[in-house]
């Protein structure tokens, strides 16, 4: 099995299938993203307590890329404490604009750099990134 066809099926199992795709309800911090140039959208719901992520959520349309990168990147973030998701974010968005990443960044992200390629492709990148950048926001408001 090449690795092509691993990130497809990869892909394509949480993007149609993610155990995360679900309404957390009352107590969760939620926050929208919207990319207008492909019309994917995205809620997240998080349950952050002692700044720990305890749950994730999302609902939502997209292309595979966006909902399967969502599904991989809660995976990747749940449990985790909030400044050490600021920065697995960071990294994720350092690698998909292409930046160069360190061994120990590269670990950080475990599954979610299978999306490393995407930043061959421009017009996909966004979808990619529409649900990190989306953590990031809610992040920001729960330090408000």
């Amino acid at each position: 099995m090449d690795l092509s066809s691993i990130y497809n099926e990869i892909v394509m199992e949480h993007s149609s299938n993610s155990p995360y795709k679900k309404d957390l309800g009352g107590g969760a911090v939620c926050a929208l993203g919207h990319n207008p140039n492909c019309g994917d959208e995205i809620k997240l719901e998080a349950v952050v307590e002692n700044g720990i992520i305890k749950d994730i959520g999302f609902s939502g349309h997209g292309c595979a890329i966006s909902q399967s990168s969502t599904s991989i990147m809660i995976e990747t973030l749940l449990g985790k404490k909030v400044p050490q998701v600021k920065k697995i974010i960071k990294v994720f968005i350092k690698m998909i604009k292409r930046e160069s990443l360190t061994d120990k960044e590269k670990m950080l992200l475990k599954n979610a750099a299978i999306f490393e390629n995407v930043s061959n492709m421009p017009s996909r990148a966004k979808c990619a990134t529409l649900s990190w950048h989306t953590l990031d926001d809610l992040l920001e408001k729960l330090e408000k």
